[in-house]
């Protein structure tokens, strides 16, 4: 081949890359984002064969001495909850998003602590009763414009949320409901899913 002819391959090769990576990254973040869904729908039934064990409750709804995490959640101990229903949850590695570069998979809820958890939990549903109680979802997200800290973080209901910009689903994120169900959502509808909730106030425990 001629310089000529090994420039023009080249220049191809790197015209094709530049329109089929964007590509690729969107596939890739499609397919994070099912898994995300996925799991947090596992966790969700994961709570509710735990509270028709438990005298109808979610674990931050027992306390410690009886196999729940109700003093620890209130701290923003995210671990207790986890680890209450780790029979129900089968694995840890449900408990990692696949976007969260922050974040690394147990192998056994033995070893698990808050570096291996991608989900926060909700302090305020206790029961499914309220079915639109939020239980679970990505922690990435801000409040008035910051990101959430790890531990406990509580906030008006009208206060703006919002999911981080630069992490994760791009822009969107996913919330598990007290009814088991989870949502795929934008910025605008989790400010919405929070309203719905009928409190005054918001509570969670970030890992």
């Amino acid at each position: 081949m001629t310089l000529l002819e090994v420039s023009v391959v080249v220049a191809i090769t790197f015209l094709l890359l530049a329109f089929l990576l964007p590509e690729l990254q969107r596939a890739k973040s499609h397919r994070s984002k099912i898994d995300c869904i996925n799991n947090l729908k596992q966790i969700g039934l994961s709570y509710r064969i735990w509270e028709g064990d438990n005298g109808d409750k979610f674990p931050m709804g027992i306390s410690v001495t009886n196999g729940g995490s109700m003093e620890m959640v209130q701290t923003g101990n995210v671990l207790q909850t986890f680890l209450a229903m780790s029979n129900e949850l089968s694995t840890p590695k449900i408990l990692i998003c696949s976007s969260d570069t922050n974040s690394s998979y147990a192998f056994s809820f033995g070893g698990l602590s808050n570096s291996n958890i991608s989900y926060f939990v909700g302090l305020d549903a206790t029961n499914h009763a309220n079915e639109q109680m939020v239980i679970s979802g990505d922690s990435n997200f801000e409040i008035g414009g910051k990101p959430v800290k790890a531990g406990l973080n509580s906030f008006w209901t009208n206060d703006p949320v919002a999911w981080s910009p630069t992490t994760r689903h791009m822009k969107s994120g996913n919330i598990g409901f007290a009814d088991g169900s989870v949502q795929s959502t934008t910025s605008k509808s989790l400010q919405k899913y929070f309203q719905q909730t009928g409190l005054a106030t918001n509570r969670l425990a970030i890992p």
